[in-house]
């Protein structure tokens, strides 16, 4: 501190506007939410954005218009991802706001509230009880408690005197003080801690890697078999340019499963909107799968797990004589003011008395450790440290064995110089309400909880047996290098003493191990462990620092709300992986067809419109409907595998059909069109056999959607028949189709069987590498 700032008259408006000039005024160094614009460009600007995009501008170029319709799926996806990051970051700003603070400074000799923004170097903020400090300072009068735990997760209160520091993001508990501004902006010491946090995240969703690899695989076929297919087209088989474009990208288009990324979006934004309506803001829609997986949750203590404040527990009597304790105790919580958290919860538990009259007290002080009052007619008491009243008579009496249960108070009378223990009162943390209920959720689903604090690791087992966790193994990891502590990480499940870079350290040494981690904390200690977790859930309580780098805010602090989180992931995952199966036929069979097109010298069947009507009724709308429904069924972890292995049968069975229609159709010379209609009801119905299979067991809603869907879809070939390039069936292609129906139901069997008992294993390794 280079300049001592005179404590009456302040620094003056020039001394102030020197050091704005200067730039050592403060300023908000949270770590921020997304911009606007990086919200608008990272989902505007994908790779399955760009994809489409580029196939609906060559669309465009041939003034095939009504055949630009698969474009609406893309700006429906990037719609809702877009209003989803919107809405959650509008709702955080506003928190933020409303938790912003002014300060009271001492400027040209009068106190003044002041923003955040205001505050420079060598200002002098006055502090009292219940303040946060907003920037690191030194105590230049006075003497407080505060408490550190959003910034160090320990509970206990730290006495701060003159010359003393008080850093950013602790709270005065006792007491008030006058202290000079040290360090602001990125200076102070919350700022140090969550600058690491300043990158963008890598969202670890097992949905939205898995839809990457497919359209990455699928871009990267995309350019040569477009091009391969559009030599076969027009060079080989003559057809016009506009003709060729159409069925190329008819034939591209098919190949990228734009209907399950909008499906996942879609249904992961009503989860998030079912959410909302019981508190929970959700920031990042993956988030809710990704929760839905994880094995292991980091818990920290103080403010997540307890509310930060202190409870009465229980008392116990240290004498044979009669003492009406309640009586004496809300008697001394008369006496004085609540000036600490001790008071506050002995106060709530005791009440206030003022039945006896006060002739001398000694309030209490960190120094002293006790409290003393003389009450007339009743006597003079003493509460305090029970080894600071006793002396060496402690160990008359078993205390230690209280000690680890949380804060041991002394209760006594004070009589000619001597003091006879009266008893004991046992404060501890208050857990928050409804934490054991998700516990015991956690611990039936099989999920490793572990608990990471900057408190002691006594405490924190203290908490871990209130909450029923069956845990014990515990560590101080304070004096731990961090090659010591990633040894100790599977071993234990109790950390203590732990700083905020241990903390992210524990965090990405479990995701290393092959763990899908989530982590629930509320200060900014737990930033970069929040940021680095593959989930990370905060209470609206703890600081917008921790609230901004969270996918998940529980908006009125209720942690009975988790189960449901885990379980709308759940139901999510396994609703999308049934429903997936349904656009991954369409995939396999349009890339499979697109491949054998280039080079067989034949006319490509279908347009992109006539695409869009078989996907409408035998994908997009039946997988809507079935993604919606309530799902309880265990998790599987091969996303990719299961999907694939439900849909290539199917696949197979249409690639087969289609080319047993175009064959028949050159052998008859079938006109163009012919083959296409032909070719619609063959992939329709094949389409309709898989979703019958998907939805087994059948029940009374799944049967009334798939006879409705096969009435609409038989309704669009025949009303829209100009609209979808189609034409009414003649006799001879009803007869093609009755033999064909017959043969694909024989012909879908035989797939399904071969590929269940003798190509499933083949795939697995194949997706697997």
């Amino acid at each position: 501190m280079n300049y001592r700032t005179d404590l009456n008259s302040g620094l003056s408006f020039e001394q102030v506007e020197l050091r704005k000039k200067k730039k050592l005024v403060h300023y908000n160094s949270d770590v921020p939410t997304k911009t606007f614009g990086q919200i608008i460009t990272s989902n505007i600007f994908t790779l399955f954005n760009l994809l489409n995009l580029f196939l609906g501008f060559l669309v465009f170029l041939v003034g095939s218009y009504k055949n630009l319709l698969f474009l609406g799926v893309v700006f429906c996806n990037t719609a809702i991802s877009i209003i989803q990051e919107i809405r959650a970051k509008l709702e955080i700003d506003k928190l933020s706001l409303i938790s912003e603070q002014k300060v009271d400074v001492i400027r040209d000799g009068k106190k003044k509230s002041i923003s955040l923004n205001d505050i420079v170097v060598d200002d002098i903020i006055s502090y009292k009880i219940g303040n946060q400090i907003v920037v690191d300072s030194i105590i230049r009068q006075g003497t407080v408690e505060v408490n550190e735990s959003f910034i160090t997760g320990e509970a206990n209160s730290i006495l701060k005197r003159v010359g003393d520091t008080l850093l950013s993001g602790s709270f005065v508990v006792s007491s008030c003080c006058l202290s000079q501004v040290i360090r602001v902006g990125e200076e102070n010491y919350t700022s140090k801690i969550s600058k690491d946090a300043k990158y963008i995240k890598k969202i670890n969703s097992l949905l939205l890697s898995s839809l990457n690899k497919i359209i990455k695989l699928v871009s990267f076929a995309i350019i040569p078999i477009g091009l391969l297919l559009f030599i076969n087209q027009f060079l080989i088989i003559k057809n016009t340019f506009g003709d060729v474009i159409v069925n190329v990208v008819a034939a591209l288009i098919a190949m990228i499963p734009e209907g399950l990324v909008l499906l996942t979006s879609t249904v992961l934004a009503v989860s998030s909107l079912s959410l909302s309506r019981k508190n929970v803001l959700v920031s990042q829609l993956y988030s809710i799968e990704t929760l839905g997986r994880v094995d292991t949750i980091c818990f920290d203590k103080t403010g997540t797990l307890t509310e930060g404040t202190m409870e009465v527990k229980e008392f116990i009597s240290l004498t044979n004589k009669k003492y009406d304790h309640r009586l004496i105790m809300s008697a001394i919580c008369n006496a004085f003011e609540l000036e600490n958290e001790t008071m506050t919860s002995l106060y709530k538990h005791y009440g206030c008395s003022n039945k006896y009259k006060v002739e001398d007290k000694i309030p209490f002080s960190s120094e002293r450790k006790y409290s003393k009052v003389r009450f007339e007619q009743l006597g003079t008491f003493v509460l305090g440290a029970p080894d600071i009243i006793l002396g060496d008579k402690i160990k008359d009496y078993n205390i230690d064995k209280y000690v680890d249960q949380g804060r041991v108070l002394l209760l006594a009378e004070e009589k000619y110089q001597q003091v006879y223990p009266i008893g004991l009162i046992l404060i501890e943390d208050k857990i928050r309400p409804n934490v054991l209920k998700t516990i015991n959720y956690l611990k039936n689903e099989k999920v490793d909880i572990k608990i990471i604090s900057g408190d002691s690791p006594n405490t924190i087992l203290n908490i871990a047996k209130r909450l029923g966790l069956g845990i014990s193994k515990r560590k101080d990891v304070s004096k731990l290098s961090d090659k010591q502590l990633i040894d100790c990480v599977e071993k234990y499940n109790i950390f203590g003493r732990v700083n905020p870079f241990q903390k992210k350290l524990i965090i990405e040494t479990l995701k290393k191990n092959g763990h899908t981690v989530a982590m629930i904390g509320d200060g900014v200690n737990d930033v970069l462990a929040l940021k680095e977790a593959d989930s990370s859930v905060v209470l609206n309580s703890g600081s917008s620092a921790a609230r901004n780098v969270s996918e998940i805010v529980l908006m009125d602090n209720n942690f009975d709300v988790v189960p449901s989180i885990i379980e709308e992931g759940r139901k999510t995952i396994n609703n999308i992986e049934r429903s997936s199966s349904l656009y991954i036929v369409k995939t396999v069979y349009a890339t499979l067809l697109a491949v054998i097109f280039t080079i067989i010298p034949l006319e490509y069947p279908f347009i992109p419109i006539q695409l869009t009507l078989t996907s409408a009724f035998t994908i997009g709308i039946p997988s809507f409907i079935l993604a919606l429904e309530p799902n309880k069924e265990p998790l599987s972890k091969n996303f990719l595998i299961n999907i694939f292995e439900k849909s290539i049968p199917s696949a197979f069975t249409i690639v087969l059909n289609i080319l047993i229609i175009v064959i028949i159709g050159s052998l008859f010379n079938m006109p163009e069109v012919e083959i296409s209609t032909l070719s619609v009801i063959l992939t329709g119905f094949t389409a309709f056999l898989h979703l019958y299979r998907v939805c087994k067991p059948l029940n009374h809603i799944r049967r009334i959607l798939i006879v409705t869907l096969m009435l609409f879809f038989t309704f669009g070939i025949v009303g829209f028949k100009n609209l979808f390039s189609l034409t009414i069936l003649n006799f001879k292609m009803l007869m093609i189709i009755l033999v064909l129906i017959i043969n694909t139901i024989i012909l879908w069997k035989i797939c399904v069987m071969i590929f269940d008992k003798h190509l499933s294993k083949y795939i697995q390794r194949l997706i697997k590498d």
